[in-house]
């Protein structure tokens, strides 16, 4: 459906940040030259995977991105089962065994309409062999299909890979204009949206993360953890992070166990997401590409409750950086704001040596999550060495 000149899809107001790029976008969508693969090249929090997701929405959507039916809502939440978003599955890259099943989900029909997008995250972490088994597929995808790459550089992504794809630049988002397009968004005061960017990274991110009490309690239930560790036992400790993974599976939608170890379908995360992604379709799949699918669909809910995980760290690193601020005498205004007596309590009884020891456990219970490592146990090994980090005494300054 072709637009006026000088409007835009309603999808794409998110990109009111970046407006060479959703005036590019726009044109494309209005004069039907939506190209079949896109490169999405940014600094992170530069809005890429909204711009991507926005994209999305004008692709399926029967009114070219009108950003309020259902084919819209559904890709803003990511429940569209023709919009999939694709993350590495290893620390260190795309698994050869990923790429070939998402070749094998792209020769599917569509579920709801008549086109499927693939979002590609971490396009730089498609390495040489998986990077070939999918160029054939980007270079001619069947009809319909859309491939859109997100990465940091060009550099950074195999040049076989760029040269099938369009590339499209975004520009750096100041901190201030990111806290502003928060504010703006969900009408947040300026504390508010620099916690949440400080949690979440990007501006939509963030406006998403003060729509959810659940993961709000999260980032509450971290900063409350950290504060009373000096008084905790290990035994306290062990039991918060229990508490804080049970909080981080509640925020993205993962049933708890049952004590009994016995749960029903409806319990089952990965089955429910199945019946929503194949849901009108049940009668033309064969068995084998159920089972791909629900491969498929594990990996995703794999990937969000990790990305969840990430966020409560990402909670843990931005007290920590404001404790670090306060032992070193900085004056610049802290993050964490509405906790600011309990920032000060904790940097009156550590020591800048402590405080950089307590981010560095952070850092390494990131990369241990990153590794498949179990959760709570790499909270537990975090919050014991953030608890004797911190014990570093103010006289040791």
């Amino acid at each position: 459906m072709a637009k006026p000149a000088g409007t835009y899809p309603a999808a794409l107001e998110v990109l009111s940040d970046q407006p060479a790029v959703r005036d590019f976008l726009a044109r494309a969508v209005g004069e039907g030259r939506v190209s079949h693969a896109y490169l999405f090249l940014g600094a992170p929090g530069a809005g890429k995977s909204e711009a991507a997701l926005a994209l999305a929405q004008c692709i399926v959507c029967p009114s070219g991105g009108c950003g309020k039916c259902d084919e819209c809502m559904r890709v803003r939440r990511r429940t569209h089962p023709d919009v999939r978003v694709i993350e590495p599955e290893s620390a260190t890259g795309y698994l050869v065994e990923q790429v070939r099943e998402l070749i094998e989900d792209v020769s599917l029909a569509p579920v709801r309409g008549q086109a499927k997008v693939y979002i590609v995250t971490n396009a730089g972490l498609l390495r040489k062999e998986a990077a070939n088994a999918l160029l054939k597929t980007i270079e001619e995808p069947p009809a319909g299909v859309y491939f859109i790459l997100l990465g940091r550089t060009v550099d950074a992504i195999l040049p076989t890979i760029v040269s099938r794809c369009q590339r499209v630049l975004f520009k750096v988002v100041s901190p201030v204009a990111a806290a502003e397009r928060v504010q703006r968004k969900v009408g947040a005061d300026q504390v508010e949206a620099r916690i949440a960017l400080a949690v979440a990274g990007t501006p939509d991110r963030a406006s998403e993360f003060l729509k959810s009490a659940n993961r709000r309690q999260v980032r509450r239930l971290m900063v409350r953890t950290i504060t009373e560790l000096a008084h905790d036992d290990d035994w306290d400790v062990l039991c918060s992070a229990r508490a804080l993974v049970e909080a981080v599976w509640e925020a993205v939608g993962r049933p708890k166990p049952k004590a009994s170890g016995k749960k029903s379908a409806k319990d089952d995360p990965v089955k429910q997401a199945l019946e929503e992604r194949i849901k009108g379709q049940e009668d033309y799949l064969s068995k084998g590409a159920i089972t791909q699918i629900e491969k498929s669909v594990k990996r995703e809910l794999t990937a969000r409750e990790r990305s969840g995980m990430m966020e409560a760290l990402a909670a843990a690193e931005s007290l920590l950086r404001d404790v670090l601020t306060c032992c070193e005498g900085v004056p610049t205004p802290i993050v964490n704001q509405d906790v600011a007596d309990a920032v000060e309590r904790i940097a009156a009884g550590t020591c800048t040596g402590g405080a950089v020891r307590a981010l560095e456990a952070v850092t390494h219970a990131a990369s241990d999550i990153a590794h498949n490592v179990n959760p709570q146990l790499a909270f537990e090994v975090m919050l014991l060495c953030v608890k004797e980090a911190l014990a570093c005494p103010p006289s040791s300054r």
